[in-house]
């Protein structure tokens, strides 16, 4: 199964360190944040992986056309500087066509086991899987009804509880739901999966964390320094 790492955007609110490089490339404890999260999913025998650049994409071919790792696929995919998040996934379709693929973004790391997240995935034979977290309320926050997502809202700053920490799986189908560049995937396309009853929610009580800030970064490198990354 193929892995879809979003690392287009340009990472404004760390942009003191993302000025000079893509946020997915900010180095956490001396590796980029996008190969941490990549590791993790090759725990787990995922070795096809397609990331959608944008922002100073240079940097991302650059990075892994040197670091040759065995038995990893890693395409990497210019999907636009201001394109949003369904847009570059959009424009990964023909990559992608009748087959289930996982999406993450490539700035947050996590300890969830993706073996049980695909079965979780296959076995409700839904549109789509997000994993659900519960970190500071800051994120998409999402409302549900047994494993079903029966809301979903962008970015609250109020509401407290399940939100969404990425590591999606997704049909091929999701792409009937995106219209262009323009479309962000945590609007449109996953407020009406939800409403069809389409969209499931993978609770993860584990570790999860965004690397947004520098500070968030120093948190990530104290956890490796002390042996403690739960992701590892």
């Amino acid at each position: 199964m193929k892995c879809v790492i979003l690392a287009g955007g340009k990472g404004t609110r760390i942009s003191e360190l993302s000025k000079s490089m893509p946020k997915p490339m900010i180095k956490i404890l001396g590796k980029p944040i996008i190969f941490r999260i990549i590791m993790h999913y090759y725990k787990f025998g995922i070795k096809d992986f397609i990331i959608a650049a944008g922002y100073k994409k240079k940097f991302i071919k650059d990075y892994f056309t040197k670091k040759k790792i065995k038995d990893l696929k890693i395409k990497v995919i210019d999907t636009g500087l201001n394109t949003m998040t369904g847009g570059r996934l959009k424009r990964l379709e023909k990559y992608l066509k009748n087959e289930t693929f996982m999406m993450t973004y490539g700035d947050g790391l996590s300890s969830v086991n993706i073996k049980k997240l695909v079965s979780f995935h296959k076995k409700n034979k839904k549109i789509g899987t997000l994993t659900a977290v519960r970190p500071p309320a800051r994120f998409g926050a999402i409302r549900i009804n047994g494993n079903r997502i029966k809301y979903f809202k962008e970015k609250s700053k109020l509401d407290v509880g399940w939100i969404n920490g990425g590591f999606f799986v997704f049909d091929s189908k999701i792409f009937k739901f995106i219209k262009g560049d323009k479309t962000y995937l945590e609007r449109e396309p996953l407020q009406k999966i939800s409403k069809q009853g389409e969209l499931y929610a993978f609770k993860h009580d584990g570790f999860w964390q965004c690397m947004d800030t520098t500070r968030d970064k120093i948190f990530l490198e104290d956890l490796i320094k002390h042996n403690n990354a739960p992701w590892i």
